[in-house]
Protein backbone atom coordinates (compact mmCIF):
# COMPACT_ATOMS: atom_id res chain seq x y z
CA UNK A 1 0.00 0.00 0.00
CA UNK A 2 1.36 3.37 -1.30
CA UNK A 3 2.17 6.11 1.43
CA UNK A 4 -0.56 8.66 1.85
CA UNK A 5 2.35 11.70 1.73
CA UNK A 6 3.12 10.12 -1.74
CA UNK A 7 -0.51 10.04 -3.26
CA UNK A 8 -1.66 12.40 -6.13
CA UNK A 9 -5.31 12.61 -7.21
CA UNK A 10 -5.54 13.53 -10.59
CA UNK A 11 -8.94 15.17 -11.79
CA UNK A 12 -11.67 12.63 -12.58
CA UNK A 13 -11.20 11.10 -15.64
CA UNK A 14 -7.33 12.32 -15.94
CA UNK A 15 -4.24 9.84 -15.65
CA UNK A 16 -0.47 10.58 -14.85
CA UNK A 17 0.71 10.96 -18.47
CA UNK A 18 -2.17 13.76 -19.50
CA UNK A 19 -2.20 15.66 -16.12
CA UNK A 20 2.15 15.57 -16.96
CA UNK A 21 1.66 16.85 -20.74
CA UNK A 22 -1.03 19.72 -19.36
CA UNK A 23 1.93 20.69 -17.09
CA UNK A 24 4.44 20.54 -19.75
CA UNK A 25 2.22 22.65 -22.09
CA UNK A 26 1.50 25.48 -19.47
CA UNK A 27 5.40 25.70 -18.85
CA UNK A 28 6.22 25.88 -22.46
CA UNK A 29 3.06 28.57 -23.01
CA UNK A 30 4.13 30.47 -20.26
CA UNK A 31 7.99 30.03 -21.72
CA UNK A 32 6.68 31.67 -25.30
CA UNK A 33 5.27 34.41 -23.24
CA UNK A 34 8.40 35.33 -21.28
CA UNK A 35 10.34 34.94 -24.79
CA UNK A 36 7.78 37.52 -26.32
CA UNK A 37 7.74 39.84 -23.91
CA UNK A 38 11.34 39.85 -23.84
CA UNK A 39 11.24 40.16 -27.42
CA UNK A 40 8.45 42.84 -27.53
CA UNK A 41 10.73 44.48 -24.90
CA UNK A 42 13.83 44.80 -26.98
CA UNK A 43 11.98 45.89 -30.54
CA UNK A 44 10.54 48.95 -28.06
CA UNK A 45 14.45 49.99 -26.92
CA UNK A 46 15.85 49.36 -30.17
CA UNK A 47 12.94 51.65 -31.89
CA UNK A 48 12.99 54.04 -28.57
CA UNK A 49 17.13 54.09 -29.62
CA UNK A 50 16.27 54.64 -33.19
CA UNK A 51 13.62 57.37 -32.71
CA UNK A 52 16.00 59.25 -29.93
CA UNK A 53 18.68 59.34 -32.95
CA UNK A 54 16.39 60.61 -35.76
CA UNK A 55 15.56 63.64 -33.14
CA UNK A 56 19.16 63.83 -32.79
CA UNK A 57 19.90 63.81 -37.01
CA UNK A 58 16.79 66.57 -36.94
CA UNK A 59 17.50 69.08 -34.54
CA UNK A 60 21.25 68.52 -36.14
CA UNK A 61 20.09 69.33 -39.59
CA UNK A 62 17.67 71.83 -38.23
CA UNK A 63 20.63 73.61 -36.42
CA UNK A 64 22.57 73.71 -39.02
CA UNK A 65 19.46 74.99 -41.30
CA UNK A 66 18.79 77.92 -39.11
CA UNK A 67 22.56 79.03 -38.85
CA UNK A 68 23.06 78.92 -42.42
CA UNK A 69 19.35 80.90 -42.12
CA UNK A 70 21.40 83.76 -39.92
CA UNK A 71 24.29 83.85 -42.28
CA UNK A 72 22.64 84.37 -44.97
CA UNK A 73 20.48 87.33 -43.17
CA UNK A 74 23.61 88.78 -41.78
CA UNK A 75 25.70 88.97 -45.23
CA UNK A 76 22.03 90.57 -46.57
CA UNK A 77 22.51 93.07 -44.37
CA UNK A 78 26.03 93.61 -43.63
CA UNK A 79 26.90 96.06 -47.16
CA UNK A 80 23.82 98.10 -46.39
CA UNK A 81 23.39 98.30 -42.68
CA UNK A 82 25.86 101.41 -42.13
CA UNK A 83 24.35 103.34 -45.11
CA UNK A 84 20.16 102.88 -44.14
CA UNK A 85 20.94 103.95 -40.63
CA UNK A 86 22.90 107.05 -42.14
CA UNK A 87 20.18 107.53 -44.36
CA UNK A 88 18.63 108.02 -41.16
CA UNK A 89 20.85 111.02 -39.67
CA UNK A 90 23.20 108.83 -38.26
CA UNK A 91 27.12 109.49 -39.29
CA UNK A 92 28.81 106.11 -38.54
CA UNK A 93 32.04 105.41 -39.83
CA UNK A 94 32.98 102.04 -39.17
CA UNK A 95 31.34 98.78 -39.01
CA UNK A 96 32.35 95.52 -37.19
CA UNK A 97 31.16 91.95 -37.25
CA UNK A 98 31.41 89.56 -34.26
CA UNK A 99 32.83 91.52 -31.78
CA UNK A 100 33.52 90.32 -29.03
CA UNK A 101 34.01 91.76 -25.59
CA UNK A 102 35.82 89.95 -22.83
CA UNK A 103 36.62 91.93 -19.23
CA UNK A 104 37.61 89.09 -17.08
CA UNK A 105 38.82 91.93 -14.73
CA UNK A 106 35.20 93.21 -14.43
CA UNK A 107 33.52 89.92 -15.48
CA UNK A 108 31.99 91.22 -18.71
CA UNK A 109 31.59 89.16 -21.78
CA UNK A 110 29.23 89.87 -24.44
CA UNK A 111 29.16 89.50 -28.48
CA UNK A 112 28.11 92.17 -30.89
CA UNK A 113 26.89 90.70 -34.35
CA UNK A 114 27.54 94.30 -35.98
CA UNK A 115 28.84 97.17 -34.33
CA UNK A 116 28.20 100.71 -36.02
CA UNK A 117 30.13 103.65 -34.58
CA UNK A 118 31.98 107.35 -34.76
CA UNK A 119 33.22 110.13 -32.48
CA UNK A 120 29.82 110.28 -30.36
CA UNK A 121 27.64 106.97 -30.99
CA UNK A 122 27.85 103.75 -31.38
CA UNK A 123 25.00 100.93 -32.60
CA UNK A 124 25.18 97.27 -31.30
CA UNK A 125 23.11 95.50 -33.70
CA UNK A 126 21.97 91.81 -32.82
CA UNK A 127 20.61 89.49 -35.96
CA UNK A 128 18.56 85.90 -35.56
CA UNK A 129 16.72 83.96 -38.01
CA UNK A 130 13.48 84.20 -36.26
CA UNK A 131 13.17 86.87 -33.27
CA UNK A 132 11.82 86.34 -30.05
CA UNK A 133 10.93 88.12 -26.86
CA UNK A 134 14.05 86.15 -24.95
CA UNK A 135 16.16 87.66 -28.21
CA UNK A 136 15.03 90.83 -27.22
CA UNK A 137 15.60 91.25 -23.46
CA UNK A 138 19.11 89.49 -23.97
CA UNK A 139 20.03 92.18 -26.09
CA UNK A 140 18.86 94.77 -23.46
CA UNK A 141 21.09 93.16 -20.96
CA UNK A 142 24.07 93.43 -23.77
CA UNK A 143 23.12 97.24 -23.99
CA UNK A 144 23.32 97.30 -20.22
CA UNK A 145 27.22 95.44 -19.75
CA UNK A 146 28.56 97.91 -23.31
CA UNK A 147 27.46 100.67 -20.87
CA UNK A 148 29.15 98.90 -18.05
CA UNK A 149 32.49 97.83 -19.71
CA UNK A 150 31.94 101.59 -21.61
CA UNK A 151 32.02 103.05 -18.36
CA UNK A 152 35.22 101.64 -16.98
CA UNK A 153 36.93 102.12 -19.81
CA UNK A 154 36.60 105.49 -19.78
CA UNK A 155 34.40 105.26 -22.90
CA UNK A 156 31.84 108.44 -23.20
CA UNK A 157 29.99 107.90 -25.87
CA UNK A 158 26.19 106.85 -25.87
CA UNK A 159 24.93 103.56 -27.46
CA UNK A 160 21.67 102.51 -29.79
CA UNK A 161 20.65 99.31 -30.07
CA UNK A 162 18.82 97.57 -32.66
CA UNK A 163 17.24 93.97 -33.36
CA UNK A 164 17.26 92.05 -36.94
CA UNK A 165 14.76 89.47 -37.70
CA UNK A 166 13.74 87.64 -41.06
CA UNK A 167 10.92 86.56 -39.21
CA UNK A 168 8.99 88.89 -36.51
CA UNK A 169 5.68 88.63 -35.29
CA UNK A 170 4.03 91.89 -34.70
CA UNK A 171 4.23 91.43 -30.83
CA UNK A 172 7.57 91.48 -30.82
CA UNK A 173 8.53 94.20 -32.78
CA UNK A 174 5.80 95.82 -30.80
CA UNK A 175 8.57 94.81 -27.65
CA UNK A 176 11.39 96.02 -29.38
CA UNK A 177 10.31 99.25 -30.32
CA UNK A 178 8.77 100.10 -26.74
CA UNK A 179 12.13 99.52 -25.21
CA UNK A 180 13.86 101.95 -27.59
CA UNK A 181 15.23 99.79 -30.25
CA UNK A 182 15.44 100.21 -33.62
CA UNK A 183 13.69 97.19 -36.04
CA UNK A 184 15.45 95.64 -38.81
CA UNK A 185 13.65 93.24 -41.25
CA UNK A 186 13.48 91.85 -44.87
CA UNK A 187 11.72 94.07 -47.63
CA UNK A 188 11.75 93.30 -50.90
CA UNK A 189 15.38 92.42 -51.69
CA UNK A 190 16.64 94.40 -49.45
CA UNK A 191 15.92 95.68 -45.69
CA UNK A 192 13.48 98.32 -43.64
CA UNK A 193 14.77 99.84 -40.37
CA UNK A 194 11.57 100.66 -38.43
CA UNK A 195 12.74 103.63 -35.69
CA UNK A 196 11.30 102.83 -32.01
CA UNK A 197 8.16 104.91 -30.64
CA UNK A 198 9.04 107.74 -29.30
CA UNK A 199 13.02 108.71 -29.05
CA UNK A 200 15.59 106.19 -29.23
CA UNK A 201 16.69 104.64 -25.95
CA UNK A 202 20.16 105.48 -25.47
CA UNK A 203 22.47 103.90 -23.09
Amino acid sequence: MADAQTQFTYPRGLDFEQVWAALMETRKTQEENARQIKQTQEETSRQIKDNNQQIKDINKRFGEYSNRLGEISEYMIAPYLREKFNELGFNFQKTSKNTDVSDRINNIYFEIDFFLENYSKAMLVEVKTKLISDHINAHIERLEKMRKYADLHGDKRSFLGAVAGVVISDDNKKLALNNGLFVIEPSGETFSITQPIGKPKEW
